[in-house]
């Protein structure tokens, strides 16, 4: 008897045993287990920076959407304004060249000088942010100059500061938005440190715009002519006065210089 009430007792402590462990295991895999809805080990959804997580919604907005966003701007505005300053400065060269007039002429050197300073700075800021920066002009930019090079004197005058006067006004929008609304600081911040001598250079686009409008063209021929026909008109005279007269074509027409009556 002591025997069998020894065995069943030994059954009974091994039965609670088993009890409390398959509890235990139950209590972690519910808490813990693979599959379950508050797992938070490998390839839970609610442990950010675990490996294999997926990152919460918030976070993979900033990261995603609005970071391909920001680096969409600043690459735009890198790009845009490099082709837009090596543009100024081989249009300048040019107009150096060719220009007829000497207020085309200094124009287009500060273009060289204020841009390919603007340039170096752009480039350097860009490697910084591993930016590849573009070193030659797009088939707009080129157009121009092809079309440019063709011209010469007055015209060339006139179409080149037609230009320079479309080209700055752009410039000047595109800088003016960048260094208010940039997303990148630093491009932010250049922006806003070159606006002002874009904006100077727009000012003198537009005077010598205007110097340079009408020469070389009819109207201004037609000012010449007049100039001519008033000049042959005193030589006719002069033509009927005295031949020993030297004075001016009205003096000699006009019968009240001596020398018209010694001649006579």
């Amino acid at each position: 008897m002591k025997m069998k009430h020894a065995a069943i007792t030994t059954v009974a402590a091994l039965a609670v045993s088993a009890g409390l462990a398959g509890a235990q295991g139950n209590t972690q895999g519910g808490a813990n287990g693979p599959g379950t809805s508050t797992q938070t080990g490998q390839g839970s959804a609610t442990t950010p920076g675990a490996p294999g997580t997926s990152a919460p919604a918030g976070q993979r907005d900033s990261e995603g959407k609005s970071g391909d966003a920001k680096g969409a701007d600043a690459l735009t505005f890198v790009r845009e304004a490099a082709i837009g300053g090596l543009a100024e400065v081989e249009l300048g060269q040019l107009a150096a060249q060719k220009a007829s007039s000497a207020d085309v002429k200094q124009f287009a050197q500060r273009m060289v000088t204020d841009h390919g300073k603007a340039n170096t700075e752009l480039k350097s800021l860009a490697q910084k942010k591993n930016i590849t920066v573009p070193t030659e002009l797009d088939a707009k930019h080129k157009q121009t100059i092809e079309k440019l090079s063709k011209l010469s004197g007055p015209a060339f005058d006139r179409a080149y500061m037609d230009e320079m006067r479309k080209d700055h006004k752009k410039d000047v929008s595109e800088f003016k938005q960048q260094s208010m609304k940039g997303s990148d600081p630093e491009l932010k911040a250049w922006a806003a440190t070159i606006l002002p001598t874009l904006q100077e250079h727009m000012q003198m686009a537009e005077r010598t715009h205007s110097a340079v409008a009408t020469s070389g063209t009819k109207g201004s021929s037609a000012g010449s002519t007049g100039s001519t026909g008033s000049s042959g008109t005193d030589r006719g005279a002069t033509g009927s006065g005295s031949t020993g007269s030297l004075g001016a074509g009205a003096s000699a027409g006009s019968g009240t210089n001596p020398g018209s009556g010694t001649a006579r």
